[in-house]
């Protein structure tokens, strides 16, 4: 895994900030935003509806999900607002959209291509229906450049100067292990690679998925680390005789990925000619956060908060009634964070100097 988090103030800090978003809306009416616009991409840690408009199994398009969210029932795949949505408060913009329910009008602000259970291969969550894998994301990317943003904007120059300034985030891998990887019995990825090809493969995926954006004219992006997907309920409740321990083997592959993850976002900053790529460092974040959780004003981070299916390893059960109080709770269901747990991560993201590096929201968006 990544170096264990160490620091001794960040969640104290963490802690704070958790208390003080609570009360916290930013009203982008009184001020400018700091970035004209956030275009989302990833799984259904991101997702904003988008599955909703899709032939998949894989919904969140029902109560107990969105309980804490302003807008009720959404898609999101969690019982508040996700990572992406925190970011965009803080850049003060709206909360970008699922891409699929914009057809004819053009969103300056940006918009949300995340999907859940997909990720970087094409094969992964197909089992599931029909889900926007990672070039199915960035296809629908470009033709929101070529068929709306070039006709509103009219020039390259002003396009460009646009899309230099907006901000990009991706949350995407995270499926291509849980739901592809580690289910043998239907994927034969495992055998076809050892866990150090899986990586190269997505990673390499990736980076040519990446490549592209820039070539469309993405120049800041935030690229967030796997988590430890082996301290999900959904993996460690399926371990005979766990106790509760995660599972270390398969938080050892995310460990792989999200090693060449840094490494070629490294890579592509050096070579893609005014560019910031930024890694999200959030695995040893999550996992300190799991481990010792009073130090980040929690309680629980082995249970899910929601009554989910499969004794508490699987989605939301619907219409059942969650816990009481979500707050304290790390995972909201089997595999997603709870709003509380995002918070800490955002914020680390946004004004932390352990999370996103090489820089923080806050100084990317200086650049």
């Amino acid at each position: 895994m990544a170096v264990m988090y160490n620091s001794s103030l960040l969640p104290l800090f963490c802690c704070l900030i958790t208390i003080f978003l609570q009360f916290l809306s930013v009203d982008s009416g009184h001020s400018p935003p700091l970035a004209p616009a956030l275009y989302v991409f990833g799984d259904s840690l991101f997702d904003s509806g988008n599955n909703n408009l899709l032939p998949t199994l894989a919904k969140a398009n029902y109560p107990p999900y969105g309980v804490n969210f302003p807008e009720g029932v959404t898609g999101r795949f969690t019982d508040g607002r996700t990572v992406a949505d925190l970011i965009a408060e803080y850049l003060g913009l709206p909360y970008a959209p699922p891409s699929i329910s914009i057809r004819s009008s053009v969103r300056l602000t940006g918009l949300n291509y995340a999907s859940g259970v997909c990720g970087i291969l094409p094969e992964t969550g197909s089992l599931f229906g029909k889900c926007l894998n990672l070039d199915d994301q960035i296809n629908m990317f470009q033709k929101t450049v070529e068929l709306k943003l070039m006709t509103h904007f009219g020039t390259k120059k002003d396009l460009s100067e646009y899309l230099s300034k907006s901000i990009f985030t991706f949350s995407i891998g995270n499926n291509d292990y849980i739901n592809n990887y580690l289910l043998p019995l239907l994927y034969n990825s495992s055998k076809r690679y050892n866990p150090q090809q899986f990586s190269q493969l997505l990673v390499t995926k990736l980076s040519q998925g990446l490549k592209k954006l820039y070539e469309l004219g993405a120049r800041k992006m935030i690229v967030f680390e796997l988590g430890p997907i082996g301290c999900m309920p959904n993996i460690k409740n399926k371990l005979k005789n766990s106790q509760g321990r995660c599972d270390e083997k398969a938080n050892k592959l995310v460990w792989y990925y999200n090693n060449d993850l840094g490494s070629m976002l490294n890579e592509l900053t050096s070579t893609l000619n005014g560019s910031t790529l930024v890694l999200g460092q959030v695995n040893s974040l999550g996992y300190d956060m799991i481990k010792n959780p009073p130090n980040y004003g929690l309680k629980d981070s082995s249970n899910s908060c929601c009554k989910s299916w499969s004794n508490g390893t699987l989605t939301c059960i619907p219409f059942q009634k969650p816990c009481p109080n979500t707050n304290p709770h790390f995972f909201w269901d089997g595999f997603h964070l709870t709003e509380a747990a995002s918070v800490i991560i955002a914020n680390g993201c946004i004004h932390g100097s352990s999370v996103c590096r090489p820089v923080n929201l806050e100084g990317l968006l200086k650049i």
